[in-house]
């Protein structure tokens, strides 16, 4: 039961990158809607359980901090998406995996697991062949440039995981941290879509409305609520197969819906960069598992 309702939420949530395309706005106003949407029902959710709330104001201030790094993400992969596509764009959202081994390297001093020595000359080779390198079958209106801000994104994706993973450590209910970056994504969105995007606007036209509040209410509230609730429920390596399958999928659903024609060159990155994220999620989830069968006594 879990392992499908895993699945369904994966699904959910690699139909991001579509709805943000079929919704046809400026990348900073798909920004900012996706969390604005979301904001009143995680509210609710969070007055529901607010009495278990017991966090200190240094932990909803970093709850607040991560949320506007996730804001940040999201308007950079909106960037993303609009000069390489939707498909590449979501592969390169998941080279975050090694900017979290790297940051927590460099700022948290935390070491490197052999996981993400071995697959970051294959996810960095991927990375570059998404960008076709200067062919001109490859796809997007300019890959280059969509590649940059796709680092970018995992990038502040990557940081926004490290501070809310501190800053949420140790709470049985997630709805107050969630709540908490809800508001700081929703505030920076807001902020960078008036300073920075010509095209920002708080009141987009039908059927765009629609598809953002499908993606804020899909992808946001359920598609993420559901793996927040099943991922402790199954072994580590189930969890990094089920995430696997999101940037995949999402690949398939720009080709049927939007003809994302990929060259061979970007074809081989896609491949590329899927094998640097699956040894490096596969091999952290055996490792865990091997220290868990050792702490286990003998019987």
């Amino acid at each position: 039961m879990f392992h499908l309702l895993g699945i369904f939420a994966a699904v959910i949530i690699s139909f991001s990158a579509i709805m943000i395309r079929l919704a046809d706005v400026s990348p900073s106003t798909a920004a900012f809607f996706r969390p604005a949407y979301a904001l009143p029902v995680i509210a609710v959710l969070y007055v529901a359980t607010r009495r278990f709330d017991t966090r200190s104001a240094r932990r909803r201030w970093a709850c607040l901090l991560a949320g506007g790094l996730m804001g940040l993400s999201f308007t950079l992969w909106n960037y993303s998406i609009g000069y390489v596509g939707a498909g590449l764009a979501t592969v390169l959202g998941n080279t975050q995996v090694v900017f979290v081994a790297l940051v927590a390297w460099l700022a948290l001093r935390e070491r490197p697991p052999i996981g993400a020595i071995v697959a970051a000359p294959f996810v960095f080779a991927g990375v570059v062949f998404v960008t076709g390198v200067g062919r001109p079958d490859a796809y997007g209106e300019q890959p280059v440039l969509g590649v940059l801000f796709g680092l970018a994104n995992a990038l502040a994706y990557a940081s926004f995981l490290l501070v809310f993973r501190r800053a949420a450590r140790g709470l049985a209910r997630p709805s107050g941290p969630l709540l908490d970056a809800t508001i700081g994504a929703t505030l920076v969105t807001l902020v960078l879509g008036i300073l920075s995007d010509p095209g920002f606007d708080l009141e987009p036209a039908w059927p765009a409305h629609g598809w953002l509040a499908l993606l804020a209410l899909g992808s946001q509230v359920l598609g993420w609520w559901i793996i927040l609730s099943v991922l402790p429920r199954l072994p580590a390596l189930d969890t990094s197969v089920l995430l696997l399958i999101q940037p995949v999928l999402t690949v398939v659903w720009g080709r049927v819906w939007f003809a994302e024609l990929l060259s061979p060159l970007q074809w081989g990155g896609v491949v590329l960069v899927v094998l640097g994220v699956a040894v490096m999620t596969l091999w952290g989830a055996w490792s865990r598992a091997a220290a868990l069968r050792a702490l286990r006594p003998p019987t």
